[in-house]
């Protein structure tokens, strides 16, 4: 399932793009937002087809060179472990996958360049060599090879370039469906003939949190900017950015809406966000921040936590 950081990414993105448009139909974002949400669920499947889509290039190579008017006994007599790779034949041969492969019409037909770049990267990296000269055919051996796979499309400059092309909604989204992925193949056992596909959300609240945050980050987006003022009257203003603002706002709208939400986990995750997603230095402003605001609103009142161990 998509993780509660990559929604929270998802709100703050919408959140920038509304505001800097000067967009005045919140509803309009909403749903955009909504889209955005909808296609990250739908790149852990395009993503997961990858290695499907290399081996059957990878197979159609093997045939070629059979059809050589003089093949050599290794064209005649391939390696066929990558092709024949248990876990891979597991994700082709998913009815769930292929289902929302169809529905969502995805797949890589208008890209094969990036399929033959992909299965040269592969081909040459150590760990797919390791695994072709290994003696003998084991499940895990074949799952730890795709978890190498699905780990090193992360630094694919090529791939980077597709999936920009593709969506512009899929822009960071990589990283958090790689989690999602590894977290799949981690579950897969050699009994298995289906892969267990993730739901898109963990539990039924998490459209609700998406919707929530956003609709409150926005209409208090003023109200919010105010409260921030008072405790960065002593920072040069010019050098505070839109960004940090955003995040502290939307902070402050998940601290005050949210009493299921402990402090913390707001906190840290926020904190985080900024790491990637603002200037460096901004993590350490917004938690300085962050931490008065906690405390002022708290003595106000106005965050109010339920549940055993929240705070």
């Amino acid at each position: 399932m998509l993780s509660r950081r990559l929604l929270r990414i998802k709100v703050v993105k919408a959140l920038f793009a509304h505001l800097k448009s000067g967009a005045d139909n919140m509803m309009a974002s909403e749903k955009t937002l909504m889209a955005s949400v909808d296609k990250a669920y739908d790149l852990y499947f395009q993503i997961l087809i990858l290695p499907v889509e290399i081996a059957r290039y990878a197979e159609q190579r093997q045939e070629l060179a059979k059809q050589k008017k003089l093949p050599t006994f290794e064209d005649l007599n391939p390696n066929t472990k990558f092709v024949d790779n248990a876990v891979i034949r597991t994700i082709a041969n998913s009815d769930a996958v292929n289902d929302h492969i169809a529905a969502r019409k995805l797949g890589w037909e208008r890209y094969p360049e990036l399929i033959r770049t992909l299965y040269t990267q592969l081909i040459e990296s150590d760990y797919y060599k390791e695994y072709m000269q290994r003696e003998g055919r084991a499940f895990d051996d074949d799952k730890k090879l795709l978890e190498e796979f699905f780990k090193e499309l992360q630094n694919s400059e090529a791939l980077d370039d597709v999936l920009e092309e593709m969506s512009i909604l899929w822009s960071d989204d990589l990283p958090y469906i790689v989690i999602m992925i590894l977290r799949s193949l981690s579950n897969l056992r050699v009994s298995h003939t289906e892969l267990k596909v993730p739901s898109k959300f963990k539990s039924s609240e998490d459209p609700e949190f998406i919707k929530t945050l956003f609709e409150k980050s926005l209409v208090n987006y003023s109200a919010f900017q105010d409260y921030i003022e008072k405790f960065t009257s002593n920072w040069d203003v010019e050098r505070i950015v839109f960004m940090d603002n955003l995040i502290i706002g939307t902070a402050m709208a998940e601290l005050t809406s949210f009493p299921s939400v402990p402090v913390k986990v707001t906190l840290d995750e926020w904190i985080e966000i900024s790491k990637y997603y603002s200037t460096p230095g901004s993590s350490t402003f917004i938690n300085g921040v962050l931490d008065k605001i906690v405390e002022s609103l708290t003595a106000e009142g106005r965050i109010k936590k339920a549940g055993r161990g929240l705070i």
